[in-house]
């Protein structure tokens, strides 16, 4: 026997991945129903291999007698939605932003915090971290319990995926568009996004910091521990799928790279590909499709004391995203729930 399931937000990126990831990963369902607006109502989309979905609409849709929702339609979607459904005895794990920073709301990354999810009753809802987040807290965690990271300092290259189908089609569209001498149409991202890198991913906040940037510092404080200062560079970068981040670090205790590297290999779900050799590392193209995160460039910071620096690189749409919350719900069934 399994769980009733819906997964919100079914037509998006995110959304069809985690249709994909449940089957996947073989998530016990009796039942699931993909979720969108009334838009998308009655277009299809695949849960496995043999299984069609008919879209329904969010907006009538009865929670009530569900188990598990997983939520990807936007923040403001969310909002307005998630809470019904966790009133309604259905436990939400929301993808947006909204509530990660809710103190009654876990945020939760299954590797790294997993004690945070027994809070989960007090509303019902489980936050998913940001993509970008997530990556990184899981290269840090290990190294946190072994050396003490006292600060970070973060760059990442964030592909277009994070900004949804609309952000994929655009630099798809502009691309040709460079070549064919068409003009350059932009919708999605501020500047040009084709052949260019942009520093700024979502809105602009009265420091000079972005919103992502934001979320990169407050979440690893709520995941991690709030004694880690860090200072986070958000850029997005001309690639279709997978997240990169060059990240220095700063520990209470010195750390060769010899025993990095031991300690992320005991990591779970963290792979180490860090040879001193041309392909001897990993990028977005490589991670594209797979679960893991990788870290490679392992190397000492010699400008400050017990510094390391790391080059880590995951798909934002499978553990920045889909991965993060069926792991969420596989840790429910583990330890909190039982399938009807």
């Amino acid at each position: 026997m399994g769980y009733k399931v819906a997964v919100v937000g079914a037509t998006g990126n995110v959304g069809r991945e985690m249709l994909q990831t449940l089957d996947e990963r073989e998530f016990p369902v009796d039942d699931v129903v993909a979720l969108a607006s009334s838009r998308s109502v009655g277009s299809e989309v695949s849960f496995g291999d043999d299984e069609v979905l008919k879209v329904r609409d969010l907006e009538r849709f009865d929670f009530s007698g569900f188990d598990v929702a997983l939520f990807s339609p936007g923040a403001k979607v969310s909002a307005k939605y998630a809470p019904g459904a966790a009133r309604a005895g259905c436990i939400v794990i929301d993808n947006t932003s909204h509530f990660r920073m809710d103190p009654d709301v876990p945020l939760v990354v299954p590797e790294v915090n997993p004690d945070a999810l027994a809070g989960y009753g007090r509303k019902n809802i489980i936050a998913n971290p940001n993509c970008s987040t997530i990556q990184m807290v899981m290269a840090l965690k290990p190294l946190h319990e072994a050396f003490g990271i006292q600060r970070v300092v973060v760059s990442t290259y964030q592909s277009v995926s994070g900004a949804g189908k609309g952000g994929m089609d655009e630099l798809f569209n502009q691309t040709r568009a460079v070549y064919v001498n068409d003009p350059i149409e932009k919708k999605e991202f501020t500047k040009q996004m084709a052949f260019n890198v942009i520093p700024h991913i979502d809105v602009f906040m009265d420091d000079g910091s972005t919103k992502e940037e934001w979320k990169m510092v407050a979440e690893t404080k709520k995941i991690l521990d709030p004694s880690i200062k860090v200072t986070a560079t958000c850029v997005r970068v001309p690639v279709f799928i997978g997240h990169a981040e060059a990240v220095n670090i700063e520990c209470d205790r010195p750390v060769s790279v010899e025993e990095a590297r031991a300690v992320l290999r005991d990591a779970p779900g963290v792979v180490v590909i860090d040879h001193r050799v041309d392909e001897g590392y990993v990028t977005p193209a490589e991670a594209a499709g797979d679960d893991q995160v990788y870290v490679s460039r392992v190397r000492e910071d010699p400008t400050v004391e017990n510094g390391l620096n790391l080059w880590v690189v995951s798909d934002n749409l499978r553990k920045g995203a889909a991965l993060n919350a069926v792991q969420i719900a596989e840790a429910l069934h583990e330890g909190y729930l039982e399938a009807a």
